[in-house]
């Protein structure tokens, strides 16, 4: 691929989203000028805290009004970017229609910003935010790998519209990108697969999965025990590192594990006692399975999800990032406790 014109904008979709934001300020730091296509460009609530980087920073940020799910609404924001971020997506693990509510978004959002990119001439390359999701949908999947681990050549083949449809989501919204990528010459993709993200937002009303259970860990959700369940961790800035990354190494394609550590939610648990001691009510002991598998449909989780992932190792194997995008990862207990401390300034825990 040809160097990227640093003196050419650079599109971000979803800016004023949880990775994003990071993204953004590393982009405004380095002097870029940044194309932040969002919903409501007025709306002061959402724009406030990268208003305020921008202020700050030698990079100038300029807003488009936008919809993911509206096509050519991307059009004039594109216009003169050489590179494209695509993080926008909808992340929500509980959806009264998957089909409606995630997948549906996810590829028709995909499709629209890819089309828009096959209009624009001045494109080169897009970096796309898809998930380690898109490579295993459980836990149990991870045992039929070579080392039980997950590498940028594995997919996910066991999630559907019934049975981890996030999962699923991410997986058909990355496919369709390829597919689109395939079917031309001028534009290149390289796609980012984190693993759980954790971490303080730009913006504190930040919400997201890794939010809900942080906050669960501490505000006695879990005072009972916690399910043992293993994940990925990467810090959010680390995240947007990776994009950035990604976006300016001529070298830089194919797809990238982001993951700093495999850990576990007892294991979270334990760095945030080991911070703020017994303060919150976080749980020191496992969940046994029966009663999770009894308890869990109550909550939310599935028997099916229940069965398959808990118990069962994660790993996920990180080099080719490493190698090829120069990442060293943030310790996860760093992660883990700016997180928690920016919950305790807004009072979203009490001790």
């Amino acid at each position: 691929m040809k160097e990227i014109n640093k003196k050419a904008p650079v599109m971000v979709t979803g800016a004023t989203g949880y990775v994003a934001g990071w993204l953004v300020k590393l982009l405004l730091d380095n002097g870029f000028t940044v194309h932040a296509p969002i919903r409501n460009p007025n709306d002061k609530n959402k724009t406030q805290y990268l208003d305020k980087l921008a202020a700050s920073a030698p990079g100038t940020l300029r807003y488009f009004e936008a919809d993911l799910l509206r096509e050519g609404s991307y059009d004039k924001a594109m216009q003169g970017c050489e590179l494209v971020f695509h993080t926008a997506s909808p992340f929500a693990l509980k959806v009264k229609d998957a089909q409606r509510d995630l997948i549906d978004p996810a590829i028709e959002g995909t499709r629209n910003i890819l089309n828009a990119v096959n209009k624009t001439a001045s494109v080169k390359r897009v970096v796309l935010t898809s998930s380690v999701a898109a490579m295993y949908g459980d836990n149990k999947d991870l045992q039929q790998l070579p080392h039980h681990s997950i590498t940028e050549e594995v997919w996910n083949t066991t999630s559907s519209v019934d049975h981890q449809p996030y999962s699923y989501s991410k997986t058909m919204a990355e496919k369709e990108a390829w597919k689109m990528q395939n079917q031309q010459q001028r534009w290149d993709l390289v796609v980012i697969n984190p693993s759980l993200v954790m971490g303080p937002g730009i913006s504190p009303e930040i919400t997201s999965e890794s939010f809900k259970i942080i906050k669960q860990l501490g505000d006695g959700t879990m005072k009972m025990g916690a399910p043992d369940y293993e994940i990925g961790l990467v810090d959010v800035r680390d995240v947007a590192q990776a994009h950035f990354a990604a976006g300016f190494t001529p070298t830089a394609k194919g797809r990238y594990i982001i993951s700093g550590h495999n850990s576990g939610i007892l294991e979270i648990s334990k760095m945030l006692r080991d911070a703020f001691g017994d303060a919150y009510p976080f749980p020191t002991r496992k969940i046994p399975k029966f009663l999770l598998w009894l308890i869990g449909p109550l909550a939310g989780f599935p028997r099916k999800m229940i069965s398959r992932n808990m118990g069962y190792p994660f790993r996920a194997d990180n080099s080719k990032s490493i190698e090829g995008l120069g990442m060293s990862y943030r310790p996860a207990q760093e992660s883990v406790v700016d997180f928690f401390s920016q919950m305790i300034e807004k009072e979203e825990v009490r001790s």
